[in-house]
C-alpha cells in the first residue's frame, strides 16, 4: 500500500491541491494529515478516491473541521494509532516535542507521523521511523512544504535519486 502524508496546511488552497494532486497521481490507497488543516474548506478537497485520516493540530480551531472531515474520512483528534499494511503508526500534531520524543523511543510504533514545526524531518531510531513532511513556509521554517509517500509494502518511503524519502514540493520556501 502507499501511504500518503501532509501537515500543516494552514488553509493554504494550493498546497492542499497540490498534496491532493499528488496523492492521487501516485496512487495512495491512504493519506495522513497531521494536524493544522485549520477551517472545514481546506479540508474538503481531501474527499478523494483514498481513505483519509486526520488529528488535529494547534491551530484547528474549527469545531466543524471534525465534521466536515467525517463526511468523507475520519478525524481522530488528537492522535491516530493506525495500522496500514501490518505497520504500526502513530500520527501526533506535534505540539509537545517531549511527546513525540517519547513516541520514537518507546519502540511501540514503526512509524511516528506529525507536523508542527514546518521542518521536513525523515529519521530512525532504532526500529522506528519519524517522519514530519513539514508545512507551509514562514519566517523560521522557510520551507519548502512537502507531500511524502510511503510504501508499505516495501518499508520504504519511495525513493529517489538523492534520498531514501520522496518528497514532492507543494510549496517553495521564502526567502
Amino acid at each position: 500500500m502507499r501511504l500518503g502524508i501532509v501537515s500543516d496546511t494552514h488553509d493554504d488552497l494550493d498546497a492542499v491541491e497540490a498534496a491532493v494532486e499528488t496523492f492521487e497521481r501516485e496512487d495512495c490507497d491512504v493519506v495522513v494529515h497531521c494536524g493544522d488543516i485549520v477551517a472545514p474548506f481546506s479540508a474538503t478537497p481531501f474527499a478523494s478516491s483514498f481513505d483519509f485520516h486526520a488529528v488535529r493540530g494547534n491551530n484547528d480551531g474549527e469545531w466543524a473541521l471534525a465534521d466536515t472531515v467525517g463526511d468523507f474520512g475520519t478525524y481522530h483528534g488528537e492522535t491516530a494509532e493506525l495500522t496500514v499494511d501490518g505497520r504500526e503508526f502513530v500520527v501526533y500534531h506535534g505540539t509537545s516535542g517531549a511527546v513525540v520524543d517519547a513516541l520514537v523511543e518507546c519502540g511501540r510504533y514503526d512509524y511516528v507521523l506529525h507536523g508542527h514545526t514546518h521542518q521536513f524531518v525523515h529519521e530512525e531510531y532504532e526500529s522506528t521511523v519519524r517522519i514530519n513532511p513539514g508545512g507551509v513556509p514562514f519566517e523560521g521554517a522557510p520551507g519548502p512544504h512537502y507531500a511524502v509517500v510511503l510504501d508499505t509494502g516495501s518499508d520504504a518511503v519511495v525513493d529517489t535519486d538523492t534520498d531514501d524519502v520522496e518528497r514532492f514540493t507543494l510549496s517553495e520556501g521564502i526567502e
